[in-house]
């Protein structure tokens, strides 16, 4: 998908999703570092949802990462956790969507949500681990 296509299925996404959470402007989502996100990834103690484009899955995603593309949130949003026991971190190709959707989603009471800084970008610089999609 090229950049124009994702610039407008991220504006139209984030642009239901702010409205499904009231005109309110959101408060800036917590992040969490590349590293704390690959830590708790490995320990099992975070889920990692990888909210790129299929064709940026296909570049490799991390290990154990569910896939749930920004384009498809609207019809999908049942499969992130609202009560979850574990942190959910979004990661995207640098952080710019996966912070935007996390702080739509704390608007709408994910408070367990929050972005991995830096997102594939730097995972893939630090040369972390990463894998073909199932």
């Amino acid at each position: 998908m090229n950049r124009v296509r994702r610039s407008l299925f991220t504006a139209i996404s984030l642009s239901w999703l702010a409205a499904a959470a009231g005109a309110q402007e959101p408060a800036a989502a917590p992040h969490v570092s590349v590293d704390a996100a690959r830590d708790a990834l490995a320990k099992g103690e975070a889920i990692l949802i990888d909210i790129r484009e299929p064709d940026e899955h296909a570049q490799g995603i991390a290990p154990e990462a569910q896939r749930l593309p920004l384009s498809q949130i609207q019809s999908r949003l049942g499969e992130i956790p609202k009560d979850s026991n574990k942190p959910v971190l979004l990661i995207c190709r640098t952080q710019n969507r996966s912070g935007s959707l996390a702080k739509m989603l704390r608007a709408q009471g994910y408070a367990h949500v929050s972005y991995v800084d830096g997102g594939m970008k730097e995972w893939q610089q630090r040369g972390y681990a990463t894998v073909a999609p199932r």
